[in-house]
């Protein structure tokens, strides 16, 4: 049996009443469980949650990554666009950095290849954290217990940027959210979901959504135009891939965010301007599907994203390294 045929006889036995439907193995469906992170330097991921918590790679002394990239809100800020240096309203929405290891590339525009590359982004970006990389680690070079801590996992006492983003990203790929109702599913337990559920997954394969957000991640695999069908209206400046290769062929081509924790990850798209999960569901089947969903149907797929919510990363906040007398003031925020 084809897929197109096996998507659409699921969708006709979700809409069944009373009928439970079994939960298929994984590697038959165009998703997959996140597993478990790996960690194989624990010293270095401990350097990297320090660094990720650490104000002091601003320049203010007052942002850290986890400000934009909150642990405790679906790792984002929650907001339209971030606020950072001086008070500076971001241009595009923060993208969360649970499961970040596995896209394609990060930022919504990919202009950074891998964690470490996107680590260094903020430090120096002058409406973000404000500093650079210089100033980051002449700071980090005054405090004695981090050029320890350096010279236990890089060998060297000389803190570098490579380092310091090297640490921040082995940390970053430790936010994995396994176990989420969706997953247990596609693992086997037949119990994980409702039938509205499953109506809603049905349908997400049935209209076409599972093109752009499948893998591990429910996205993060691929960059694809916003507004494939119909013009996506905006006043946000973003320009997606366009503003890195300044190919018109990449105009408004914007990495498939990850649909994981997206119940936690509000508000949606690159402008922050879809507040609620019906609102982006009903938005993207318009513009990137044609397709208008009935509020029965939106209702169905919201039930089904509200699923992908898995185990948020426990966080016990580090005790930072003390500065010294010779840590280079902040300037006034």
């Amino acid at each position: 049996m084809a897929l197109r045929d096996i998507l659409i006889v699921s969708a006709a036995l979700a809409a069944v009443p009373g009928l439970t439907l079994a939960a298929a193995p994984a590697a038959d469906e165009p998703i997959q469980p996140v597993e478990p992170a790996k960690i194989t330097n624990a010293r270095m991921v401990d350097l990297g949650k320090e660094l990720f918590f650490d104000p002091r790679l601003s320049k203010s002394g007052v942002i850290s990554c986890n400000s934009c990239h909150n642990l405790a809100m679906g790792g984002t800020d929650n907001i339209k666009t971030s606020v950072g240096h001086r008070w500076t309203k971001g241009p595009i929405n923060a993208p969360t950095v649970l499961n970040a290891g596995l896209n394609v590339a990060q930022f919504w525009d990919g202009r950074a290849a891998d964690l470490k590359e996107q680590a260094g982004g903020p430090i120096a970006n002058p409406g973000e954290m404000g500093s650079s990389a210089e100033l980051a680690v002449e700071v980090l070079q005054t405090i004695p217990a981090y050029v320890r801590s350096f010279k236990e996992v890089f060998g060297s006492e000389k803190i570098t940027i490579d380092a310091v983003t090297r640490a921040i990203a082995a940390y970053e790929e430790t936010l994995a959210t396994p176990n989420s109702r969706f997953d247990k599913w596609l693992k086997g337990d037949k119990k994980a979901l409702t039938q509205t559920e499953l109506a809603g997954y049905a349908l997400f394969k049935d209209a076409g959504c599972v093109s752009c957000h499948n893998g591990p991640n429910v996205g993060g695999s691929s960059f694809q135009k916003m507004g494939a069908v119909e013009p996506y209206k905006t006043t946000n400046p973003a320009q997606g891939r366009f503003d890195v290769t300044r190919n018109e062929d990449d105009r408004m081509m914007f990495k498939v965010p990850s649909l994981r924790n997206i119940e936690l990850t509000y508000p949606y798209f690159h402008d922050g301007e879809a507040a609620t999960l019906t609102e982006a569901v009903t938005t993207m089947g318009k513009v990137q599907l044609g397709r208008d969903f009935t509020s029965e149907e939106t209702g169905k797929i919201v039930s089904f994203l509200k699923t992908l919510t898995g185990d948020q990363p426990k966080v016990v906040l580090p005790v930072l390294p003390p500065s010294t007398d010779r840590t280079p003031r902040p300037e006034p925020f």
